[in-house]
């Protein structure tokens, strides 16, 4: 029987896995690092927390995640052309003795059969719309684009500052990187801005990644993003992590599949919810795993972490991927 990791590679490589790789299982999170431990984050339920961006933040009940609070009197940067007045990035300097429970949380990893992952979120995109508003960020692409370049710079810098102390305590081998780039069924930007804007800086972070001994980069956007797949592979994404139905799965595993794999077709609205069952959940993962095939592919919720919105579902997935590995494998 192959180790999770080799199962992992055996998977996005084409080769002869002997399972479906199964969900996060491959991946132990090395959590505690001194950055996210101090940087203010709402518990579920929680509201108006804000965090060391200046970015203010609400997790609502019954909803997957922590979200922006953008009425006017809280955005961070009301004008782009005034963002270096506004927008400060954290500091990034701490004593060693606050890595320590990083560092324990890392060498507990066993990367004989697991891949130690530093995990950022959110990305660039996304902290751009969290600093100013989802609205104002879209129009300023159009209208003051130098100044959204000059934002994104900053923003990157910042994020290599930081990948740069993460490779140096922690010496991750793999990346869990989040940046939501659209909804269900469209980019927020076309391939073109998007190349414009982001390409670039995210070669450059995540080349450094992979200068530093990062192996794997998964990146997270649980949403429709079918036409930057070109530009995940030019930037180094390994797994496209979220993938939902709507971007045609089994076209890109035909056309893509040996430069990149994909992580998600259980779109988890369509499992996560109130009053969900197991019948349901049943029915989603196996009607994924047969349609999706077993190379390149990697059946998971698209939601960004080993976690769900509803307890148990989750759990139910993984287990209903075992039940599909054992009748496929």
């Amino acid at each position: 029987m192959l180790t999770k990791r080799q199962n992992l590679l055996e998977t996005i490589h084409g080769g002869t896995p002997d399972r479906f790789v199964n969900q996060y299982e491959f991946l132990h999170f090395i959590y505690g690092d001194p950055f996210t431990m101090t940087d203010p984050y709402p518990a579920y339920g929680q509201h108006n927390v804000v965090n060391n961006w200046g970015v203010t933040m609400s997790w609502p009940e019954g909803t997957p995640g922590a979200f922006p609070v953008h009425t006017p009197e809280k955005i961070v940067c009301k004008d782009i052309e005034d963002w270096k007045e506004t927008v400060k990035a954290p500091n990034l300097i701490f004593p060693d003795s606050m890595w320590e429970t990083a560092q324990k949380n890392a060498e507990a990893a066993d990367r004989s059969d697991v891949f130690a992952a530093a995990f950022i979120a959110p990305g660039l995109f996304e902290r751009c719309h969290y600093l100013m508003s989802i609205e104002e960020a879209m129009v300023a692409f159009y209208t003051n684009p130098d100044e959204m370049k000059d934002l994104i710079r900053y923003l990157t810098e910042w994020e290599l500052q930081y990948a740069d102390l993460l490779c140096e305590k922690l010496h991750p081998d793999a990346l869990f990187h989040h940046d939501d780039w659209g909804s269900q069924i469209s980019t927020f930007i076309s391939p073109a801005m998007f190349e414009e804007f982001f390409l670039d800086c995210y070669k450059e972070l995540y080349g450094f990644y992979k200068k530093h001994g990062v192996e794997l980069i998964v990146h997270h956007s649980d949403s429709y993003a079918a036409t930057l797949v070109p530009y995940m592979i030019e930037m180094g994404i390994d797994i496209w992590q979220g993938v939902m139905k709507s971007n045609n799965i089994p076209e890109l595993i035909e056309k893509y599949g040996g430069q990149i794999s994909f992580m998600g077709g259980i779109d988890s609205a369509t499992v996560d919810f109130p009053g969900w069952t197991k019948e349901v959940v049943s029915k989603r993962v196996e009607e994924a795993c047969k349609t999706f095939g077993t190379k390149y592919y990697i059946p998971c919720g698209s939601q960004g972490g080993p976690m769900s919105t509803f307890p148990g579902v989750y759990e139910t997935i993984s287990a209903e991927i075992d039940r599909m590995s054992l009748e496929m494998f």
